[in-house]
């Protein structure tokens, strides 16, 4: 007797139904399973340097993949931010040190740039940087008293360093001579050391910025004349803060990792535990205690938060001191 089609066709489409399903795609390995990238757009050296590179190797252990630093100097310290923009994938294989500058870089060019928030994918606040005015100890300056009034003195006379043009420090700086109605010149450079060796070689009067001028205050080569913290610094008890003198600003340019825009929630969730028990490592910490660092650490959605609120305040302070790099 032959086989009713009709039949045959609901047992075959039965024994289809009941099979396991094939796996529509190959599944993916676990993250990390290479490398990954990290791009910081300072030169080598410094507090900042120091915590990275100790974070780093905490989580090359934890995660089983090394991670490679890359110092990307110059352009006011965007070139890594740039880089994520244009060419990184949003796959967690390259990550970036993010600064207050990528997020008051839009406001200071008419030229095409970024958007500080959505353009990248936020994963934790790390630290911030221990700001201070240093001078040579030979320096006619004996308290920073002294170096503003020099400069209502001889107005533009003096000269100054920082980091690059619209950075933190150089608008806290240019904040406070303006408050004062004094005048600096400012000499930009692509890093904190920079200034401090131009300082060394009395090519500048006063270093504003990031604490590469400590060995040399250690020495009794430099002296300190200010700290930007909320508090005075253990080491240094003798440099008052600026709130101390009258100014009522604390400034630590809190910074922390990103990556391109679009990642996914699992593998921020993932970079994010592994930098954050690196971070809370002792040998990090030691790192953080030896340089008197402030604390500044936030998860992604406290750190998108801050990044928020920050980028409006950004926008403010470039247009009241008229900022502008075009």
């Amino acid at each position: 007797m032959p086989a009713n089609p009709a039949l045959t066709r609901r047992a075959a489409l039965g024994l289809i139904a009941s099979a396991p399903a094939a796996p529509a795609v190959r599944a993916q390995g676990k993250f990390p399973d290479r490398p990954i990238r990290f791009l910081i757009p300072w030169p080598p050296g410094g507090s900042l340097d120091a915590l990275h590179r100790t974070m780093f190797e905490i989580v090359g252990r934890d995660l089983g993949q090394s991670v490679v630093l890359e110092n990307r100097p110059g352009a006011r310290g965007t070139q890594a931010a740039i880089f994520l923009i244009n060419q990184a994938k949003p796959d967690g294989y390259t990550l970036a040190h993010h600064h207050l500058s990528i997020l008051r870089h839009p406001f200071l060019t008419k030229q095409p740039t970024w958007d500080p928030i959505n353009d990248f994918t936020y994963i934790m606040q790390v630290s911030g940087f221990t700001f201070g005015t240093a001078v040579r100890s030979d320096s006619p300056y004996k308290a920073f008293r002294d170096l503003i009034d020099a400069a209502k003195r001889r107005p533009g006379a003096l000269t100054y360093s920082t980091s690059g043009i619209a950075t933190t420090n150089h608008i806290a700086m240019e904040e406070i001579l303006e408050r004062e109605g004094a005048q600096m010149t400012h000499v930009p450079f692509r890093g904190s050391q920079e200034g401090v060796t131009a300082l060394l070689g009395k090519q500048i009067d006063v270093v504003a910025d990031a604490q590469a001028w400590r060995p040399n205050v250690e020495s009794g080569e430099l002296r300190l004349l200010s700290v930007w913290t909320r508090d005075r610094l253990p080491t240094f008890p003798d440099a008052p803060t600026l709130r101390e003198l009258g100014y009522d600003m604390v400034v630590t340019s809190p910074y922390g990792i990103v990556g391109p825009k679009g990642m996914q929630p699992e593998i921020v969730d993932i970079l994010h535990r592994a930098f954050r028990k690196a971070y809370e490592d002792e040998a990090s910490q030691a790192i953080i205690a030896r340089w008197e660092m402030p604390k500044e650490y936030l998860g992604p959605a406290e750190y998108l938060s801050f990044a928020k609120d920050r980028v409006e305040y950004e926008k403010r302070m470039v247009a009241r001191l008229k900022l502008s790099i075009d």
